[in-house]
């Protein structure tokens, strides 16, 4: 049965709030996501140019990532939300306008695509900022005692978000057009920033030592680097993601090998966030897992395996099968690793190591992507999908005869 730590979360209108603007904002980008690349693949027919998407979004996050978890510890962080969350809105406006038909009928094809690629890339200097004030932000707003099961409630609502985003952005894609799906994610956007804008209460950092920005960007890479447990779960989470995802190829499985449009990829695109989200709901009305270290492991690894399976399909409702199991096994490291962050980081620090958490996880997401359309560029798409199965396999193993500290990790309430 659901926990009454949940409920108590749950109880809270500012952790609703918050929870409202995760739903709706997740719902927009997926969407996003999942048009774009249709969009992208569609106008140069390279799988490369997938990859290019997460290499415009990872650069700006990576490079803003500690500055922005600096800023986060020392000022209000709803503040730096509304301000990032309005900055999103704006670039999925510019999207949406350089997508439209008749801006098609103006501009060349190669216009068009380095003005997608430029949207994205400031987009990534907001969510650069977004991710550590957000991450930090959800210990202000529920007691510390039922801080993890509120981190798990918040996980499973972006992968719920995450699993309609791109199935509802396929569909609206095949049967409204671009267009009227970019007004559709706008509104969601800007609902999301109406959700944010109810949140009451006192935001404003406590009163830390103020130190120069270089020793206090080092202290948070420091108590990364020294805290054994949250490094090697980072690390383990970093090159999975890395080499394991095959999420930016998807437009070419759905393209070329399922042969199933936009309807078929925004299903692909939806079936690993089926799998979490199902996954994280078991997650949430269970207490907390305790032999934490070792499934975190067993959970990559049965990511790994679901990649390399997913490569070699071809059939679409095998893969989809696949990629709902690559799901459930991803979302048991989400949740460890989100657990782990939360009760192991210092109040004063959790902007710092939220970022330090962007580079690794967030940001490998869309270097991942850059990966994999290298790799497919270079070796053929199944070739890479596979390649980056057996290279997680690799990494698992490496954890497993290195992290012993995480393997011995218990999570006891």
């Amino acid at each position: 049965m659901v926990t009454n730590a949940s409920f108590k979360a749950l109880q809270i209108p500012a952790f609703r709030y918050f929870l409202s603007t995760r739903l709706f904002l997740t719902l927009a980008l997926q969407m996003q996501a999942v048009i774009v690349g249709w969009e992208i693949y569609k106008l140069t027919g390279d799988p490369f140019s997938l990859g290019l998407i997460g290499l415009a979004e990872a650069i700006p996050a990576i490079s803003i990532a500690l500055y922005a978890g600096h800023i986060a510890d020392l000022h209000n962080k709803k503040t730096i939300l509304t301000i990032s969350l309005i900055a999103l809105i704006v670039c999925s406006i510019g999207l949406g306008f350089f997508t439209q038909t008749h801006i098609k009928s103006v501009l060349n094809t190669q216009q068009i695509v380095w003005a997608i690629y430029g949207f994205i890339f400031l987009s990534g200097f907001a969510r650069g900022f977004y991710a550590p004030s957000s991450f930090s932000f959800l210990s202000q707003l529920v007691p510390r005692e039922i801080l993890t099961y509120a981190s798990t409630i918040n996980s499973t609502a972006w992968q719920f978000a995450a699993v309609i985003g791109p199935a509802l952005g396929g569909l609206c894609y095949a049967f409204w057009g671009i267009e009227n799906t970019f007004i559709l994610i706008v509104s969601l956007s800007v609902l999301a920033l109406v959700s944010l804008i109810k949140i009451k209460g006192e935001f404003e950092p406590k009163s830390y030592a103020v130190e120069k920005i270089s020793v206090r960007l080092r202290e948070g890479i420091a108590f990364v680097y020294h805290n054994k447990i949250i490094l090697s779960a980072l690390s383990l989470d970093l090159f999975s993601v890395l080499f394991g995802g095959a999420t930016a190829l998807l437009p070419v499985f759905a393209g070329e090998i399922l042969k199933t449009g936009p309807e078929g990829l925004g299903l692909l695109r939806a079936a690993p966030s089926l799998g979490a989200v199902l996954t994280m709901i078991v997650l949430s009305m269970r207490k907390t897992i305790k032999n934490a270290g070792n499934i975190l492991i067993k959970a990559v690894a049965g990511f790994g395996i679901c990649m390399i399976a997913f490569g070699l399909s071809e059939n679409f409702y095998l893969s989809l099968f696949l990629l709902f199991l690559s799901g459930a096994f991803d979302s048991i490291s989400v949740v460890i690793r989100a657990n782990i962050l939360q009760l192991q980081t210092p109040d004063e620090m959790r902007g710092r190591v939220s970022s330090v958490n962007t580079i690794f996880i967030g940001s490998s997401n869309e270097i991942g992507a850059f990966e994999s359309g290298l790799a497919a560029k270079l070796i053929g798409t199944v070739n890479s999908v596979v390649f980056g199965g057996l290279m997680t396999l690799g990494i698992v193993g490496i954890t497993q005869w290195k992290a012993k500290q995480l393997k011995k990790l218990v999570f006891n309430h």
